[in-house]
């Protein structure tokens, strides 16, 4: 993805539909910041090329090579923030594992088979028990409400 020289001042809103991008060129640009949040998504970024001004997005341990020359620094090779001998900041909760998210970037994705908040419940979403509360409750209130409003319609 090139977009070099393209009179930039921030990070397109729509860059975060290019989360499969492999190589990403923004040089060029007056660009005065990355927000840590402008890669989100971007497991696949191995080569990114940004104004010599910029940092790498996650810093420089996050790349396997930083190289800076007159016109670009250019960050290739994204590691695994998961694979480092470094103490997370936010550990994963138990029954969860780290993915990478982004350059620098983790998420934390819950084993199988537990789910839900901090991945503390076991088994599967409950989904004909939920659907059918849900149902038995919209067509309780729906023949409630008719029955109390229909004398108030208006008859021809």
């Amino acid at each position: 993805l090139d977009l070099s020289n393209c009179s930039l001042q921030s990070v397109p809103p729509g860059l975060a539909e290019a989360t499969t991008a492999i190589v990403l060129d923004l040089t060029e640009n007056p660009l005065t910041a990355l927000p840590s949040d402008s890669f989100l998504g971007f497991i696949h970024l191995q080569s990114l090329a940004v104004p010599p001004a910029l940092e790498c997005p996650g810093g420089g341990d996050t790349w396997q090579d930083v190289a800076v020359d007159r016109s670009s620094r250019l960050c290739q090779g994204q590691r695994n923030p998961c694979n480092t001998s470094a103490e997370l900041a936010w550990p994963c909760p138990e029954n969860s594992v780290c993915a990478p998210d982004g350059p620098g970037l983790i998420q934390c994705l819950c084993d199988n088979p537990f789910h839900g908040y901090k991945c503390l419940r076991e088994g599967t979403f409950p989904m004909l028990l939920f659907g059918g509360i849900l149902g038995t409750a919209t067509v309780s209130l729906s023949l409630l409400l008719w029955g109390t409003q229909r004398r108030k319609a208006k008859t021809p």
